[in-house]
């Protein structure tokens, strides 16, 4: 099934990202001291703005910053400390990138702080749940909003995770609280949906929910996905983080075939070809 032509919001700089024409590119950027692959690496603001402008130079239409792990196991942080954390880097980014910034956090006062300087989208892995006053803080700037599938939490989800029917279990969940964000104010046209591999799912879920992809997409809304090194992409392979950039390339290959709409990752250059390498092979298989 084809994915619809939908563009994603951006009050922010009163822009839309376009995402009929192709799969768009997220670089992530961690300001974390513990994130699973590059935690304490640019912290420092000069340092990530560097890494921003690199990872846009090599092809990402957004950047994704982010102040707290959700890396399975990790424990919260007080909003104070991630705002602490980002604060600087947001500034930094915020005065110098042309490209629309997102930041990933379950908190609203992260966010607004975020959004006040100059990001337009945001990342919240817990769907609009774990905070309560975080469905306003959208509404109220108008961003962006990714809404992710995650069974438990951070720090307990891969414990034993367990579905009857993970496919159909994640759009049932994406469907709710797309109506919930709606329900509350926010455009359609501003919701993106994440069904969240690694995010309480062993490796049979991630492989399953990857390969029927495709079907999310009748929920009428874009797709971000995030597979960039994830511990089930090691687990298929038998190798560490630093090593699973080939798995994490095969995985993004099938997304693109399979309607996302937006990829996030850590390696920009390389994986920005997998998707124009695929998205023109999708082109024939979808006319």
């Amino acid at each position: 099934m084809d994915p619809p032509s939908l563009s994603l919001f951006m009050q922010a700089s009163d822009r839309r990202l376009s995402l009929d024409t192709k799969t768009l590119i997220m670089g992530v950027l961690n300001v974390t001291p513990d994130s699973f692959s590059d935690g304490g690496r640019y912290n420092d603001p000069f340092l990530a703005l560097d890494h921003a402008q690199h990872m846009v130079d090599e092809g990402a239409d957004i950047i994704d910053v982010g102040g707290e792990s959700t890396r399975p196991g990790a424990q919260p942080v007080e909003a104070q400390e991630e705002m602490q954390r980002l604060q600087p880097v947001l500034q930094a980014l915020g005065a110098r990138l042309t490209v629309p910034l997102s930041i990933d956090t379950r908190k609203a006062a992260v966010a607004r702080m975020a959004l006040d300087y100059g990001a337009s989208i945001v990342n919240d892995v817990s769907a609009l749940q774990y905070d309560a006053d975080m469905v306003s803080v959208v509404k109220e700037t108008r961003a962006g909003v990714i809404v992710m599938h995650m069974q438990g939490l951070p720090e307990t989800m891969q414990q034993n995770p367990s579905y009857s029917d993970i496919v159909g279990e994640t759009k049932d969940f994406l469907a709710k609280q797309c109506s919930f964000a709606c329900d509350h104010g926010i455009p359609r046209e501003n919701i993106l949906l994440d069904p969240g591999f690694g995010f309480g799912k062993n490796v049979s879920h991630n492989l399953m929910l990857l390969a029927h992809l495709h079907e999310l997409h009748d929920l009428g809304q874009p797709l971000v996905v995030g597979l960039s090194k994830k511990f089930f992409i090691g687990q298929v392979l038998d190798k560490p983080i630093p090593d699973r950039m080939m798995g994490t390339a095969a995985a993004v290959a099938v997304a693109v075939m399979n309607g996302a709409n937006v990829i996030r990752v850590h390696d920009v250059e390389a994986m920005a070809d997998v998707v124009k390498m695929t998205g023109a092979i999708r082109v024939f298989q979808t006319n």
